[in-house]
């Protein structure tokens, strides 16, 4: 683990005891400002007949509710734009992005600090010149991330999504040493480069890969790092917090980071889980100016709590392993299945669907199964339309769309069959 320079945390190192001390002493001051000044946190601690003095260690956050994503959605609806949950006068917001739901995310320094310290730690520095693939439209990760690596010093190439021959030759050109983004799409540029004739380890300067986003298979982990001389590094964030938790050089799990505190827990009580059990991430970013006090991530996880070799004392994600209620991450993008229900309901020449998620060639493949119950449709101006609507409501574009049968799907079939395997 590098200690040099000034964005090594020393709380990094702290002894169980004395993490502890520290995440309730920045909890308590988060919680009185947000008491004080976000409505949505003052009603939870009323609702649940508690005050911010109460919490005197961290275990005492599970007598607070959990606030789901379907929950903020609907606070935000009632009171727009933030769902009571921002601390300070809306001018002040540098920047407002758009998760979708929809769900609008005010950002802050507060991130900014923290995610310039996980890429620092992954190894990322002021020489290195990133391809940034993640989007820059509505969503955070794109400018957001950008923000944290013009901080710590290194030279951007904004790219976003899409363009694969185009950035393929950027990051010939440029030089490019780091990249961020999906594990998925850097497959496609390393597999493109190479159908133009690349050696690519011989020809590119890639050193570093921050992941993000998606699982990353140990297959497509080795294969970056021993075919292509590329360092893969994991993390795992949401758009509402960014980063949570990063992989050190034992790749041994994911650390959580310092400035957010991470629960592991029955999403039924709300309860902590023993490490190696599973149970949802759940998390409490310090943050005084959109402070979401217990957001339940949606994502399901095995921690440890054991020690690493790195010297790091944080709890680490071992993996995750699956989703609470009815979502699923297919390329990045989170797609619930009352989304895909809204947008087949939407056009009266269809009915029952399925949507399966398969992986191919280490990429995700959306294949979406639906009845057609007018069979004098016209299937082809009908498809045009639902992969437009589909991918306006949902984010991601559909692989294949099928038209099958009335009553060809079981009517107990789940809405999203996730075949993928992790090897």
């Amino acid at each position: 683990m590098a200690k040099e320079g000034k964005f090594f945390d020393d709380k990094e190192t702290l002894p169980p005891e004395e993490r502890e001390k520290y995440l309730v002493t920045r909890l308590r001051e988060v919680l009185k400002h947000a008491y004080d000044h976000a409505p949505a946190v003052k009603a939870k601690f009323d609702n649940a007949g508690l005050k911010p003095s109460d919490i005197q260690s961290t275990k005492d956050m599970e007598r607070l509710p959990i606030t789901s994503k379907d929950e903020l959605k609907e606070l935000q609806k009632k009171d727009p734009p933030f769902g009571g949950f921002l601390a300070i006068p809306p001018g002040d917001v540098v920047r407002i992005y758009m998760s979708p739901g929809p769900v609008y995310e005010p950002r802050t320094k507060n991130i900014l600090d923290r995610s310039v310290r996980s890429l620092y730690a992954a190894g990322f520095r002021k020489n290195d010149i990133v391809l940034n693939s993640f989007s820059y439209h509505l969503v955070p990760a794109g400018l957001a991330i950008d923000d944290a690596l013009v901080e710590l010093g290194a030279t951007v190439m904004p790219a976003g999504i899409g363009n694969t021959d185009l950035q393929v030759q950027i990051m010939k050109d440029l030089k490019v040493t780091a990249y961020f983004g999906t594990p998925s799409f850097l497959w496609t540029l390393i597999k493109r480069a190479e159908e133009q004739g690349y050696n690519f380890r011989r020809d590119f300067s890639l050193r570093i890969a921050f992941l993000s986003a998606e699982m990353v298979p140990p297959s497509m982990k080795k294969a970056f790092k021993e075919d292509y001389g590329i360092e893969p590094v994991e993390s795992y964030g949401t758009a509402d917090v960014m980063t949570v938790a990063t992989e050190c050089e034992q790749k041994q799990g994911l650390h959580f980071m310092d400035e957010i505190l991470v629960e592991v827990v029955d999403p039924n009580t709300g309860k902590a889980v023993a490490p190696g059990e599973i149970g949802e991430i759940v998390v409490t970013p310090f943050c005084d100016i959109y402070p979401l006090v217990r957001f339940g991530t949606g994502d399901l996880a095995i921690y440890t709590d054991e020690p690493c070799p790195c010297g790091r004392t944080s709890p680490r994600i071992m993996r995750i392993v699956g989703r609470v209620g009815d979502s699923v991450k297919v390329r990045g993008m989170f797609v619930h299945g009352r989304q895909v229900g809204e947008v087949v309901s939407s056009f009266p020449e269809l009915g029952n669907f399925q949507a399966i998620i398969e992986r191919f060639e280490q990429r995700d493949h959306l294949t979406i199964n639906v009845e057609l119950v007018d069979e004098k449709a016209d299937k082809a101006k009908l498809l045009d339309a639902f992969n437009k609507s589909f991918q306006d409501k949902c984010r991601v574009r559909a692989d294949r769309v099928e038209f099958v049968a009335k009553g060809s799907i079981p009517a107990d079939a789940k809405k999203l069959d996730d075949r993928r395997t992790w090897d």
